[in-house]
């Protein structure tokens, strides 16, 4: 609008000749390219947010999940208090926020301890609010928040089983998987305060959609993260998100890691396996040469421009399985928090509470705050986090390099690039320090340590030396 305004005034004002035009439109389209730069902060990347690319939505390739408990986020546990941590989670580089279950849930079989808060994975109604977080209109004004900041919200969604109580078991009982002999439903698993859900009936087919569209028109959100995705029927999944994607150009993630979500139009699944395999390493259990494995693995099982979503903890390992301090303690975790950040077709997760760090289990189904106060990581993963928003070098399509190196048992290295774009990594993958050397001239250049922010010019066969656990990332953009 600037560079209109100004040519016409200029225009309007003189009757240059060709010549003396052709320089002022010039000096026009650098005043306003100037003047756009200025809008923006260094090195941020502008995406449509309407723009797909490889299948996907483009806002999330160079983005990142992070995951909000919001019964354990604050002392209240509420959306209102929640929010408040808006500006440093942006501020530390968070993308999109994917909250967990914010619907009721269910009375019937509750799951019980000290208190009666149960799972939120037990879902009372699919379209309303968990009055323990607050309301509707709390809900739409922190997504709304959330969106005038820049940020992505997505929620959970259960779609596998409802509660116990859900007024479908008395409106639409055969929307649900009963036992052959009670004629009562049945439950998902063991999980006693659910009933199964009955894919083979169209009624709740279609209901469990409207449901999902619901919040989308209703709170204009920005996708889903399904749980137990691969154990609904794919041709739910491939009918369901393609009416969605209708709606909105949203984010669909699935929990789980079969090839076929992808196929039924997942953009994204869990790298349950890399995360296994990296559990094993830190325990000392294999060497960094078993990731090579799982990576192939990917590439021949998984569709072409997949994208997994990487992580060191969520809810479940966090909550049963002591993930991150307990499976990856101390310095440990730190050389597997920059291989989520910075692996090939990834989009990295991180759960609540990990910059802080939080060295606790979260309990599941009571009151159990996190507490926040000295964010000792944050910087750590805001370095990461910057860097995969300014380089599209760490974008899931760019290209992957795995470089040789003098001992592979310990020392796990990488290049990504895309175009003139390229990302080193060393890791130390052992708790005693390592000195790493490759022959491979892809590394020759000059970089910056995002860590140190120190430049070096990089020559292949030099040696790069590592702490225990430790590891290096440059930026050669």
């Amino acid at each position: 609008m600037v560079f209109v305004m100004l040519v016409r005034t200029l225009f309007l004002t003189f009757t240059p000749n060709f010549k003396t035009m052709k320089k002022i439109i010039a000096g026009c389209i650098l005043l306003s390219f100037l003047i756009t730069s200025c809008n923006q902060s260094k090195n941020e990347v502008v995406v449509d947010d309407n723009a797909i690319v490889d299948g996907h939505p483009a806002w999330i390739l160079q983005g990142n999940i992070y995951e909000v408990n919001t019964r354990q986020y604050t002392p209240e546990g509420t959306f209102k208090a929640f929010e408040k941590h808006l500006d440093r989670l942006k501020e530390m580089g968070v993308q999109t926020l994917w909250f967990m279950p914010i619907n009721p849930i269910s009375k019937v079989d509750r799951k019980r301890d000290t208190t009666e808060l149960g799972s939120y994975y037990a879902v009372a109604n699919y379209k309303a609010i968990n009055p323990e977080y607050g309301n509707m209109e709390d809900w739409k004004a922190l997504v709304k928040h959330a969106h005038e900041m820049g940020l992505k919200v997505i929620i959970d969604w259960v779609p596998t089983h409802s509660g116990a109580d859900h007024y479908w078991l008395k409106t639409n009982p055969d929307f649900y998987i009963k036992d052959s002999i009670t004629g009562k439903a049945i439950s998902q698993y063991d999980w006693t305060d659910t009933r199964k859900l009955n894919y083979k009936n169209p009624q709740m087919v279609d209901s469990m959609i409207a449901c999902m569209k619901f919040w989308i028109t209703e709170s204009n959100i920005d996708g889903f993260r399904c749980d137990v995705a691969g154990e609904v029927p794919d041709a739910f999944w491939s009918k369901a998100i393609t009416e969605l994607k209708k709606m909105k150009n949203i984010l669909m993630l699935a929990e789980g890691d079969k090839p076929s979500l992808h196929k039924d139009g997942f953009d994204m699944t869990y790298a349950w396996e890399d995360f296994a395999t990296m559990v094993k390493i830190a325990k000392g259990k294999t060497t960094a040469t078993s990731l090579d494995s799982v990576i192939a693995k990917n590439d021949t099982v998984m569709m072409q421009n997949k994208i997994r979503m990487y992580f060191t903890s969520n809810h479940d390992e966090n909550s049963w399985n002591a993930a991150d301090f307990g499976t990856m303690p101390g310095d440990i975790h730190a050389p597997f928090a920059v291989l989520t950040q910075t692996i090939k077709n990834s989009v990295p997760l991180i759960y609540g509470g990990q910059e802080e760090p939080f060295l606790d289990s979260l309990k599941f189904f009571v009151k159990d705050t996190i507490t926040f106060g000295k964010y000792q990581r944050a910087e750590f993963y805001k370095k990461l986090l910057a860097l995969r928003k300014s380089n599209p070098a760490l974008a899931p399509n760019a290209s992957y390099t795995k470089l040789a190196s003098n001992n592979d048992a310990t020392i796990f290295a990488y290049v990504r690039q895309q175009g003139k774009s390229k990302v080193l990594v060393v890791l130390n993958l052992s708790n005693t320090a390592q000195t790493a050397t490759t022959k491979n001239e892809i590394i020759n250049g000059q970089a910056t340590n995002i860590f140190t922010g120190k430049t070096d010019k990089i020559v292949a066969g030099e040696k790069i030396s590592l702490a225990p656990w430790g590891y290096v990332v440059y930026d050669y953009k």
